[in-house]
């Protein structure tokens, strides 16, 4: 019986949330897998205040108004280091100065959009 996994997608687009939760729709059935979605970065820090420790990998996009997938990601990696949640970060752009950045600010992985779910699964499994 493999643990159960919570993960938090942080995504300013809303019809991201149906199509996580159709694409993991037999992990979440199962038990395996948990979601939460917040749609800007300030959503997120809220919900991390509010549930420590519970996202145990947090998706975040880079490109959102206000407070952008970056500074999200530096505020996390700042403030929760024990235990640390996977963050793995999510652009359109395929661009290098993205990735560079989003690595020098501690992310321990990126997706391209749009994401490909098989891919994304082997990332998921490779965490738990």
């Amino acid at each position: 019986m493999m643990k159960m996994i919570k993960i938090l997608v942080v995504d300013d687009e809303k019809d991201i949330q149906p199509l996580f939760e159709q694409r993991f729709r037999k992990e979440i059935r199962s038990g395996e897998m948990e979601f939460a979605f917040a749609f800007s970065g300030e959503e997120a820090m809220q919900f991390l205040e509010k549930n420590l420790h519970e996202a145990v990998l947090i998706l975040s996009d880079i490109n959102m108004p206000g407070m952008s997938g970056l500074e999200l990601l530096s505020r996390i990696k700042a403030r929760h280091r024990e235990p640390p949640p996977t963050v793995m970060m999510i652009s359109a752009y395929g661009d290098q100065e993205n990735y560079k950045k989003a690595m020098e600010l501690g992310a321990d992985d990126f997706i391209s959009k749009p994401v490909d779910f098989v891919v994304l699964k082997e990332k998921i499994k490779k965490i738990v």
